[in-house]
């Protein structure tokens, strides 16, 4: 069972929630929190989920302060972020702070059900117009504004880039592709440069928007 946390102020809500996540089969809520510090007291005190849904905005510790507490400290869980909130800058915050996709409140249970399961088995998960806004900061805001050309790619660096889209470390990611944990990460700054990118966030976005996996 994939074990799920919910960290929302809005007890009715996270109700409605917990209920609908336990429909879905193989998933279970292990606790639920009104706000960050209330979820990093139930950490603390041994309870670990896979994937934690949280709010942005809450009283005593939001979404941002618990993001970034989280990835200091428990990098291992993935974030899934639902919230109202839309705006560019939310987006991008959180991302930065290690959230693996971003879902509004009135998503459908099934793009609910469907971004759990992207995150559970992928890692991450980007829906269209999420995708849209980050292409916004994944790229290198001082590149110049020449034309952009065809990117060409050897079958070595596809594979890298299809590897970049799991969880795998890049150590995790050249021992995949039989290279040493030095030529994988020389192939990371390679393919930062090459696609004017300074994350990991970036590679995942260009080959979600190039087809090179699918969503």
């Amino acid at each position: 069972m994939i074990k799920v946390a919910l960290v929302d102020d809005h007890a009715l809500l996270r109700n409605g929630l917990a209920n609908v996540i336990k429909s879905f089969g193989n998933y279970t809520v292990l606790f639920e929190a009104d706000n960050g510090r209330e979820c990093i007291d139930m950490l603390m005190a041994g309870h670990k989920p896979d994937i934690i849904l949280l709010d942005v905005n809450m009283p005593e510790m939001n979404g941002f302060n618990t993001a970034k507490w989280l990835k200091e400290n428990e990098p291992e869980i993935k974030v899934l972020v639902l919230t109202m909130m839309d705006d560019d800058m939310s987006i991008i915050q959180m991302m930065q702070l290690g959230a693996k996709g971003y879902i509004l409140k009135d998503t459908k249970p099934e793009g609910l059900k469907n971004a759990l399961h992207e995150i559970a088995e992928r890692g991450f998960y980007f829906n269209e117009t999420i995708s849209d806004k980050m292409l916004s900061i994944v790229s290198n805001p001082n590149k110049d504004k020449k034309p952009k050309q065809e990117i060409q790619f050897s079958n070595q660096e596809i594979m890298f880039l299809k590897l970049c889209c799991t969880e795998k470390s890049y150590k995790e990611i050249g021992a995949s592709m039989g290279v040493s944990a030095r030529t994988a990460e020389t192939m990371r700054v390679n393919m930062f440069e090459k696609l004017e990118t300074q994350s990991r966030i970036g590679i995942v976005m260009y080959a979600i928007r190039n087809g090179i996996i699918q969503v």
